[in-house]
């Protein structure tokens, strides 16, 4: 039997790919990475896990080159995108009123369950003072995501948020 047809609120491009393999840890950029519902991503080279993959609601985060690129522009600067400590980094989008806690973000063929904003954390003063309160304007910072079906993502591929579940996401989700 063929999958049900998910309706796309928006569609984006994987620009790129990053883990940590422990808090505070220098970001390593992938290629491409495995998302595991047991480990979060993944580095397919070596095997190493990002430090925060455990199942919950931060087991993946993802940034947007709009969002970064606003907080960078209020503060009239150039930073990495790996300085924010994401895991996933699209293009091509911007986080608007279809991206919502209970939606799902298809990123390669792994399927994500956003789970929240995430809020930037004092270690970004650190990095540049001011950081902090440019990612603070609503989900410039980011989202976090559980892992609801693993699969694999490319620098280049298609991420897309859907209106409707698909059918091998989870039928109900326990927040925590």
């Amino acid at each position: 039997m063929a999958p049900e047809a998910t309706t796309v609120a928006r569609e984006a491009t994987v620009v790129a790919l990053a883990t940590r393999r422990k808090a505070g840890g220098t970001m390593l950029e992938h290629g491409s990475v495995s998302i595991t519902t047991a480990a979060g991503v993944v580095d397919e080279m070596t095997g190493g896990a990002d430090f925060r993959g455990r199942p919950g609601r931060r087991q993946v985060t993802v940034l947007t080159v709009a969002g970064w690129a606003d907080a960078c522009a209020q503060l009239g600067t150039e930073l990495a995108w790996t300085a924010r400590r994401a895991n996933i980094l699209l293009g091509g989008v911007i986080v608007d009123g279809d991206w919502v806690i209970g939606r799902h973000l298809r990123v390669g063929d792994a399927l994500l369950l956003i789970t929240g904003e995430t809020e930037p954390c004092a270690r970004m003063d650190q990095l540049r003072p001011g950081l902090r309160d440019a990612l603070a304007a609503p989900w410039r910072g980011g989202l976090t995501c559980r892992v609801v079906a693993s699969g694999t993502a490319r620098v280049g591929d298609a991420a897309a948020v859907l209106l409707d579940a698909p059918t091998e996401a989870p039928a109900a989700f326990v927040y925590g």
